[in-house]
């Protein structure tokens, strides 16, 4: 190794490093199925490091819906069941509208399609796009703007589009 370059990196350069592993780790946090109990990011060398205390369960096959969660439970009718939620990427703070005194991206009654953004996470100082996943009817925003959420909170009940 060159003793010129080891340890004397460009300082410009680190922030921007930084940075770019700042965003590639909430990437990364917003693609997993569930939080892990620990996440290290190394720089030097590459590497990530994903950890979870208990397994991770494993994803449905497609087509199939995933379980009912219990602490959402409304009821055992078909329309009740079939319920999705758009859930919040990362932590951070939940904004239902691009900017102060816009219009929110969607209210209670609209019809979304898979890849509609519906919200912003900031997490440090990042804005975090909120996409529905799937096509749906805005039935519940159930966070409002400004809220503090965790990592897999829901945020806005979709029910299916025709339902009542």
């Amino acid at each position: 190794m060159n003793p010129e370059t080891t340890g004397n990196r460009n300082r410009a350069g680190d922030g921007e490093l930084l940075d770019q592993v700042r965003a590639t780790a909430l990437r990364l946090l917003s693609d997993i199925p569930s939080p892990p109990s620990s996440l290290r990011v190394q720089v030097g060398e590459i590497g990530v490091h994903v950890e979870w205390a208990v397994p991770v369960p494993v994803a449905a096959a497609p087509g199939v819906p995933a379980p009912a969660d219990p602490r959402e439970a409304e009821g055992t009718d078909d329309a009740a069941l079939a319920t999705h939620h758009v859930i919040a990427p990362t932590v951070g703070v939940f904004y239902r509208a691009p900017s102060p005194g816009a219009a929110p991206f969607v209210e209670e009654g609209d019809t979304v399609a898979a890849g509609t953004q519906v919200g912003i996470v900031e997490a440090m100082k990042l804005m975090v796009p909120v996409e529905a996943d799937r096509a749906g009817r805005v039935s519940k925003v159930l966070k409002s703007d400004g809220d503090p959420v965790e990592y897999g909170e829901p945020l806005i009940r979709l029910a299916p589009v025709g339902a009542g």
